[in-house]
């Protein structure tokens, strides 16, 4: 660029990430540095995440008691993921407790005793089964010595769930038209991920935020209605979704996905996948109309660069990386070669693409790549934006995601 360039850049480096908006003036370039954060962000928000029961202080004696016919099967639940992780014993509570609660009994009989833990059943039963809008997640319970009366907390009547229920299933309806009945399962995932991100805001204080009712009607939840919400709407496509637990990023507790496609099985994340959510991580303004492809069908070893699922249960293996998403669309760089990259910003450019992104291969290439990209390539093809569009100031913002070795380019063209 002709005349004395300067540059003031202020940059934050919050984890892993910072961003930078950059004004450059045709003739005498000027630089001005907006930081942003993403990737690890330093757990300023706190997810009120929670699947707990309150036990009762006294264990009584057997008493006489019938129970009711148990009319859920278990060929009925024999492919739900956490059902297949308890014994048989429990598998027999899972399915009492289910039957419980789909009518909303105040208190279920169920076969556990004094020793028993019919909580774990109860927990794994909501993991599996995000249709339960209506359970809360907490209970009490009476412990005999051979049985248990189980109450679980109910968050609405019956009532209100029929008409939660028919806003739940006119909400299904309305994303499930948005893709054809012949897509295939990737491009279901997809959508599915895609929708949630643009249909819901992430808010800590949202109503009912540890249920699908929260994400698919009220469109603002925590990462559990994420979760569940993609959980359900993929069963509803045909598609295998489980419901993962652990932590992210220092928080108490996250909740994600796996899913799988065409046999294979791989990480998900909706929430990370908003940028809704990382603008509350890091405190900043972001870019609203976009979304973060890190973690839609990602490998095991991509997810927990930010998240340790729990150690508890035993998640199906992702390892295949056939469904980069970034390397499916021709962003993904195994190498760095300038001229390589300058060629593809200007083509992102002459087609008036509102956003550039380069990911790496590894860390290594990241680091080869980074500081050219950043002043030098950006430099040149922020001549190639003035220039195509006859533009005095030239105006660009870039992210740098160390996390995922990415970077990202957001051109302005007024």
């Amino acid at each position: 660029m002709a005349g004395r360039r300067r540059r003031e850049r202020q940059r934050r480096r919050t984890g892993c990430v910072a961003a930078v908006m950059i004004f450059a003036g045709i003739g005498a370039c000027a630089a001005y540095g907006i930081p942003w954060a993403v990737g690890q962000f330093g757990g300023q928000v706190r997810e009120t995440f929670h699947e707990t029961v309150e036990n009762a202080v006294n264990t009584l004696q057997t008493a006489d008691t019938d129970f009711p016919e148990l009319n859920i099967t278990a060929d009925e639940v024999s492919d739900h993921f956490y059902y297949q992780q308890l014994t048989e014993e429990e598998q027999t509570v899972y399915r009492e407790l289910l039957q419980g609660v789909n009518d909303m009994e105040e208190c279920i009989l169920i076969h556990a005793g004094k020793g028993d833990r019919p909580e774990r059943a109860y927990e794994h039963l909501l993991y599996d089964c995000p249709e339960l809008f209506w359970c809360v997640g907490s209970s009490q319970m009476t412990i005999y010595d051979s049985y248990t009366e189980f109450c679980p907390g109910y968050s609405c009547t019956v009532e209100e769930k029929e008409r939660r229920q028919s806003e739940i299933d006119a909400a299904v309806s309305e994303c499930l038209s948005g893709i054809s009945s012949d897509a295939g399962e990737y491009d279901r995932i997809r959508y599915v991920y895609e929708y949630l991100v643009n249909t819901v805001d992430y808010n800590e204080n949202a109503p009912d935020n540890q249920n699908i009712y929260s994400a698919l009607v009220g469109r603002s939840s925590v990462c559990a209605g994420y979760s569940r919400a993609a959980q359900y709407l993929l069963d509803n496509m045909g598609i295998e979704c489980i419901y993962v637990v652990g932590t992210a990023q220092g928080q108490e507790a996250h909740a994600w996905n796996i899913v799988n496609c065409n046999g294979n099985y791989y990480q998900m994340d909706v929430t990370f996948g908003d940028p809704v959510f990382l603008s509350s991580e890091s405190g900043e303004s972001m870019p609203d109309n976009i979304i973060y492809y890190d973690y839609l069908c990602c490998t095991d070893a991509e997810i927990r660069a930010d998240h340790v699922p729990t150690d508890e249960v035993t998640y199906p293996a992702c390892d295949m990386d056939d469904l980069n998403y970034y390397r499916m669309n021709g962003m993904y760089y195994d190498s760095f070669d300038p001229q390589i990259l300058l060629e593809d910003m200007n083509a992102s450019i002459y087609a008036g693409e509102e956003m550039f992104v380069c990911k790496f291969s590894s860390a290594e290439v990241y680091e080869e790549a980074r500081d050219t990209i950043v002043d030098d390539l950006f430099s040149r093809a922020a001549q190639t934006l003035g220039s195509v569009y006859g533009l005095d100031q030239v105006r660009y913002t870039y992210i740098e995601d160390e996390t995922h070795n990415k970077i990202m380019a957001f051109w302005n063209y007024q």
